[in-house]
Formats: structure tokens, sequence, C-alpha cells
């Protein structure tokens, strides 16, 4: 994966083997009991939806030894920022929502540039605190069973999740834990379109809410994947608006 497209799968999702799909079968159960145990095995609606800023700081491992440390911040509605740091550089990407910018040294931009429609709407979605599954009919999205799929030795229930927009997603959700194993979409990076996947592992809970600490990010055909460890979660801390802003405050 080239720059751009570990670039672009950082900033969709600071979210592994290849997995073996069944063809669909009849879910054993509906589609709604599904993401109901997916929900409590989280931590609950309440809990969720109790969640204003989130901040995640880790370490991301690329191929040839490379490494970055990570941070992503949250704050509803819709504000995300992202920063990776190479050797004391740091590239900045940030949404306030409405509009985004980046800042990429590494692609020799060193002044604040205006981040693509496309991945404003990918940030947006990332920031959505809940996920697109809870209350997916009120959101107009559309949700179908889609078989079952192994993933690293784990079944998993696969759904094929339309959002009102239009894009396509799969959620593969573990048989037994009700967690969230793999997502994967199709984005376009580098002008060509690419199904990506974020596989999730190390499930533990911060404030009685689950969160993976470990993603696999790369192309579904392709062996190279992108590896975050989080290494620390703070749910709730005070984030301000101006973090967001186009200049990346403070």
């Amino acid at each position: 994966m080239n720059r751009a497209a570990r670039i672009g799968a950082l900033v969709l999702a600071f979210a592994a083997a290849a997995s073996a799909a069944e063809p669909a079968k009849a879910p054993a159960k509906s589609v709604d009991a599904i993401v109901a145990e997916y929900v409590v095995a989280r931590g609950g609606l309440a809990k969720i939806r109790s969640v204003q800023t989130l901040r995640q700081t880790g370490r991301a491992y690329g191929e040839g030894g490379r490494q970055a440390a990570v941070r992503r911040e949250l704050k509803r509605p819709g504000k995300v920022r992202f920063e990776f740091t190479v050797q004391g550089v740091t590239g900045v990407y940030v949404t306030n929502g409405g509009r985004g910018w980046m800042v990429s040294p590494f692609d020799g931009e060193m002044d604040a540039k205006p981040l693509p429609d496309e991945a404003v709407a990918d940030a947006v979605e990332q920031a959505d605190f809940e996920g697109p599954l809870v209350d997916w009919k009120k959101k107009r999205h559309k949700l179908e069973y889609a078989g079952r799929e192994t993933i690293d030795g784990r079944e998993a229930d696969r759904l094929k999740l339309t959002l009102a927009s239009g894009v396509v997603r799969y959620e593969s959700i573990d048989v037994k834990t009700h967690f969230l194993l793999r997502t994967e979409t199709t984005r376009k990076l580098s002008d060509r379109d690419v199904r990506v996947q974020a596989t999730f592992g190390d499930h533990k809970k911060t404030n009685g809410i689950l969160f993976p600490r470990r993603v696999e990010i790369g192309a579904a055909d392709r062996p190279q994947r992108l590896r975050i460890l989080v290494d620390a979660i703070e749910v709730n801390p005070p984030i301000s608006d101006a973090r967001f802003d186009r200049l990346a405050g403070k």
C-alpha cells in the first residue's frame, strides 16, 4: 500500500489474516438481535451515548519496520483530529464536521490544505460514537445478513450495511463474544477503488465501554498491513474546539 493509501486508511479508521466467507444462509437470529447483543457487549447504549469526547494514543507499525506515534481525538458533533509523528515530524488531519484540512510534511505540504470532500465524509463517519449499527433504521441505513465467515479462527456473523449515503460496509460480529471483529468497505485511494479492511482485536473496557486495543488495516487482496496498538484511551477528556480548527490549534 502506497503512502496515500496508508494515510487514507489511517484517517478512515484508527481501526490480519484472510477470512473465508461462507454462502449467506438464514441467520440463527435476526439482524436486530445481533446488533442488540453487540451493543450490550460494548457496554450498553447509555454508556456509549455518554461519550462526548474521546482521545486515543498509540503506535503504528508499517512495512519495512516503519513506526509512528499516533493520536486520534473525537468530539461531538463530527469533529476529528488525527496526528502521526515519525522521527519528530508530525502530520495532522482535522475536520470540524463540515470542512477539513491537512498538514502533511511527509508529502512536502507544510501549510494547511483542504481535505477532499470524501475524506471529510469518511472522518465524520468515524466520529459517530454510537457507530452506524446503532439505530440503523432511524439513520436510514439498510442492514442485511450476509452469512458466516471465519476471522483469525473465530466465527463471525457478517452484516451488509448500506449507509444512507449509499456507501456499503460489511460489519463482522463475533458469534460468541459479540465483539466487532472486522469492518470492510470500498474506498477510492489514489484514484482507484480499494477494498479496505480494518480488523480489531485485544478488546478491553475503559470507563465501562469496550474498545479494541489492536487494529490492523490493509487492502483485502494484499498481504501488507498497517498495525496500530492503542496504548491509552481517555473517555470524555476536555478537548477545545480549537483543536479542530483550520490551523490545527492547540
